[in-house]
C-alpha cells in the first residue's frame, strides 16, 4: 500500500499482519468513487463483497474496471430472509476467509457500496475483525446525498434538522417521526412504498415528497411520490423537504 495509507497512531497488532480496509464506492456511478478508493481496488490483490441471494454483487459490479485479472475475490452470499442468522452465518463465513488472508499478511479491501458505516454491510465485518486486525474505512458518497443533487433539492441549512428513516417502520412510528421533522430521507423503501405514501399523504406532504431509484445509474428514475411504482425497487429512497426555501 501507499504511504498515505499509512496509520497516524502505532498499530496494536503484529506487524506481519494484513490491514482490512472497507472501501465505500458510492451510489453506484463508477464515476463518484472517492480517488482514494480507485486507488487502493486498483492495488488491490484480495477483493472481498457481498452478493444478495445468490445474483450479481452490486459494490464488485460499480468496481469492476478496476479488479486486476489475477486478484482473488471473498465473495458474502446473504439470504435475503427475516431470519437474521443465515445473513449471520454468511458474514461469519465471509469474516474467517478475510481473517485467514489478514493472518497471511495480506491486505484485504472489502467493497461496500454507499458508505461503509451509513446502513452499509461491511459494518457486520468490521464489528468481527477490527478488535483482532488493522481496519481502516474509506468513506464514500452516500445514496442521501447522491438523491439530494439528482433532485436539486439541499436536505438541511443553518441549524435545520435533517431525519432519515427507514422505511420498514410501524406506519404508526413513521407518521410520528415525518411530523416532527424538517426535512426527510426515508430509505429501504421497496414493498413498503404503499404505506410510507399513505403516511406521507395523511399529513398532507405528498408535493413536498420526491421519489428517487437508482439514483446515478441509467435506470435512474426522479418521480413525484405520488407517481411512484408500487412496489419499488430495492434501490429507492423518498426525499420531504418541508416549509420555505432555506436559502432565501
Amino acid at each position: 500500500m501507499t504511504t498515505d495509507d499509512a496509520r497516524l497512531t502505532p498499530s496494536p497488532h503484529p506487524p506481519s499482519r494484513g490491514t482490512l480496509y472497507g472501501v465505500g464506492l458510492g451510489p453506484g456511478d463508477p464515476d463518484l468513487m472517492t480517488l482514494r478508493a480507485a486507488r487502493l481496488i486498483s492495488d488491490a490483490t484480495v477483493v472481498a463483497y457481498p452478493t444478495l441471494a445468490g445474483c450479481e454483487s452490486f459494490a464488485r459490479s460499480i468496481a469492476a474496471d478496476l479488479i486486476g485479472q489475477d486478484v482473488h475475490e471473498i465473495v458474502m452470499d446473504v439470504p435475503m430472509t427475516v431470519e437474521r442468522a443465515p445473513a449471520q452465518h454468511a458474514y461469519d463465513k465471509g469474516a474467517a476467509e478475510i481473517a485467514a488472508a489478514l493472518e497471511a499478511g495480506t491486505d484485504v479491501v472489502c467493497l461496500c457500496e454507499g458508505d461503509p458505516f451509513f446502513y452499509g454491510s461491511f459494518m457486520y465485518i468490521f464489528a468481527r475483525l477490527s478488535e483482532t486486525y488493522d481496519v481502516e474505512v474509506v468513506p464514500g458518497v452516500t445514496s442521501v446525498t447522491a438523491c439530494a443533487a439528482r433532485t436539486g433539492m439541499p436536505l438541511a441549512a443553518r441549524n435545520e434538522r435533517l431525519t432519515i428513516l427507514p422505511g420498514p417502520l410501524p406506519a404508526a412510528e413513521l407518521q410520528a417521526r415525518i411530523d416532527g421533522a424538517e426535512s426527510v430521507v426515508v430509505m429501504k423503501v421497496g414493498r413498503h412504498l404503499s404505506k410510507i405514501r399513505e403516511v406521507v399523504a395523511g399529513l398532507g406532504l405528498l408535493n413536498a415528497a420526491v421519489y428517487v431509484e437508482r439514483a446515478t445509474l441509467s435506470e435512474e428514475r426522479v418521480l413525484p411520490l405520488a407517481d411512484a411504482p408500487d412496489p419499488a425497487p430495492y434501490f429507492s429512497m423518498i426525499l420531504i423537504t418541508k416549509g420555505a426555501d432555506p436559502w432565501l
